[in-house]
């Protein structure tokens, strides 16, 4: 990769300091009526601070037209960084959605919250596992965590049902190699494997995950393009991944993968671009049908479909599905398909969209006033 582009990236993903793309949205008319738009149920949007003084998890209550209430906060007990992490995966939601699961990456720790509603209590926090904990991912009870610092690893716990993490012996694993640069960690749709991009050596590395929750050693594969970043499962269990292309003007792509005979991944679609710049995050509609990427550099998000072999289309020829404030970098999809929201880390809001079935992007009025530093977004 070369350097400046490398930079470029780095800026854009710990200073955010880049100008919103301003592109006409699509026009296409809902097609879903206002009441059935007002009967989503309701629920809520959590975003971590990441602050240095005192990690915490802002709530916003999600009425049921999509709008989100004035927010409550509940520490970590743990701290942040104050500034980006270049990762996916901060804040994840169990997938029972009885717990919230978020990374300290101050303070070398994890935290796991019990999830009533809209409110959370804090049950306990662990250490990581390693240095500068960024990405964390659950299945059935078995939780990873990926580290960042030092040498960088993924570190296994078991997380009970009244929401205590504890270690599991001998699931600590190397990542590919030294400064890798990891993005996020996040299981198969099965949980048989364990995924982690790896943007400095434009690598995925997987792990096998036995049924004591044990990961096996790094399986390194090549991704498709440059600068893998976050990524996502389907329905059916491909692999659909976002490529920064180290924050190169206009190269922004998204390539989806199969498992093959051998346990590695087969590409489906390769770097399929979108016109835009560095994209991050991945978000994939329950039904599969649609998948969805933050480009940060840009201020948009760029809409896919899916089809049944996994293959990608732009949904639209400029890319541009929606745009955003300033540094889009995480998202969110509600369990029922019909939100989307953006964590817009240079503007410091919060981004929202209805989700036509066409798959296009209606924007409502952002949730502004987020800490800066704000990093990882679940939705329920």
């Amino acid at each position: 990769m070369k350097s400046t582009l490398r930079g470029s990236l780095l800026t854009t993903l710990a200073g955010l300091s880049v100008a919103c793309s301003a592109a006409d949205q699509s026009t296409t008319p809902l097609s879903v009526d206002a009441s059935a738009a007002a009967r989503s149920a309701p629920g809520a949007v959590a975003v971590a601070s990441n602050a240095t003084s005192g990690n915490a998890v802002i709530v916003f209550a999600r009425r049921a037209n999509g709008s989100l209430e004035a927010p409550t906060s509940y520490s970590t007990g743990g701290s942040g960084t104050g500034g980006g992490l270049g990762n996916q995966g901060a804040v994840t939601l169990s997938g029972d959605r009885q717990h919230l699961l978020v990374v300290n990456a101050g303070s070398n720790d994890v935290s796991a919250f019990s999830v009533a509603g809209t409110t959370l209590t804090l049950v306990n926090r662990v250490a990581s596992g390693g240095m500068q904990p960024i990405s964390v991912t659950e299945y059935r009870g078995v939780v990873y965590v990926l580290n960042a610092g030092g040498s960088g690893n993924i570190s296994g716990f078991r997380l009970s049902s009244a929401g205590m993490l504890s270690p599991i012996a001998g699931a600590t694993q190397p990542l590919s190699g030294a400064a890798v640069g990891p993005a996020q960690v996040g299981f198969s749709r099965t949980g048989s494997s364990v995924v982690v991009t790896e943007k400095g050596t434009n690598t995925i590395t997987l792990y096998d995950v036995d049924g004591a929750g044990v990961a096996s050693a790094p399986r390194p594969q090549a991704s498709a393009g440059m600068t893998p970043f976050g990524f996502a499962f389907d329905t059916r269990g491909r692999l659909i991944v976002s490529e920064a292309f180290g924050g190169a003007p206009g190269a922004s792509a998204v390539s989806s993968y199969g498992a093959n005979l051998s346990g590695g991944l087969l590409v489906r679609s390769a770097s399929v671009g979108n016109t835009q710049s560095a994209a991050c995050w991945v978000a994939i509609t329950p039904d599969g049908r649609y998948a969805y990427v933050t480009n940060t550099a840009s201020g948009n998000v760029s809409g896919y479909s899916v089809d049944g072999d996994g293959a990608l289309t732009l949904l639209l020829a400029n890319g541009v599905s929606g745009t955003t404030g300033a540094g889009p970098i995480d998202m969110a999809i509600t369990p029922d398909g019909r939100r989307l929201f953006t964590l817009d880390g240079g503007a410091h809001q919060l981004s929202i969209f209805v989700r036509r079935a066409d798959g296009s992007l209606e924007a409502s009025p952002p949730t502004t006033g987020l800490p800066v530093g704000a990093n990882g977004m679940a939705a329920w």
